[in-house]
């Protein structure tokens, strides 16, 4: 029996998620928020199908939870869905608000690249005018008294998939779930629904006392 080709474009394993689980995945109109540890979830249900490598479906996954589909669906109030589309944890503000300021600052980012983009010149004429728009980004003011999770240093018996964590993301450490040990970094799943690699250094260990 000869080996499957493997997949490695991110577009057709985000194209083969949503025809095995189309509950949970999908390749236009409005994303699903997804379950807090989805990853191991698919790993482990994708075990015995050889197209996909955990590296593939890693990077894969992480090019959806970042795209501005995907953050547009993180509201409040709006509830994760597993592999099944079986509703589980609502989205509170904080993770509405983070998944609202990480659209907003990649929407900046696309409309600064086509601006910067190479332009046709325009005929040189003493009376002709040319007016750039351009519009300032405004970067929302961090969220006042926000509470500060207690956390500690990591250490080695900690470094394992499935340890509640707090990553350092912008000015303001976020609660996640580690979900891969890598050679260059740690892998972690965002209470967003993001996956970001990070080092050991960003994370603390999250304490659920005071």
């Amino acid at each position: 029996m000869e080996n499957p080709q493997k997949i490695t474009d991110s577009k057709a394993v985000i194209s083969l998620l949503a025809e095995l689980f189309p509950n949970c995945f999908s390749t236009k109109g409005p994303a699903k928020p997804l379950k807090i540890g989805v990853f191991q979830d698919l790993v482990t249900r994708l075990e015995n199908d050889e197209r996909i490598s955990k590296t593939t479906l890693r990077s894969t996954l992480r090019h959806y939870t970042n795209s501005w589909r995907y953050l547009e669906s993180l509201k409040e109030n709006a509830h994760r869905v597993d592999l099944d589309g079986v509703e589980g944890d609502v989205i509170d503000k904080e993770h509405a608000d983070f998944a609202a300021s990480q659209l907003e600052t990649s929407k900046a980012k696309g409309d600064a690249s086509k601006k910067n983009a190479p332009k046709k010149k325009a005929p040189t004429n003493k009376n002709y005018k040319h007016k750039v728009l351009g519009s300032k980004v405004k970067t929302n003011s961090p969220t006042k008294n926000t509470p500060k999770p207690v956390a500690v240093k990591l250490t080695q018996s900690d470094l394992k998939a499935g340890t509640a964590v707090s990553v350092k993301v912008g000015k303001s450490p976020m609660p996640a779930v580690i979900t891969d040990i890598q050679k260059d970094g740690i892998q972690v799943q965002l209470n967003t629904g993001m996956i970001v690699k990070v080092s050991q250094d960003q994370l603390r260990l999250m304490n659920h006392g005071k």
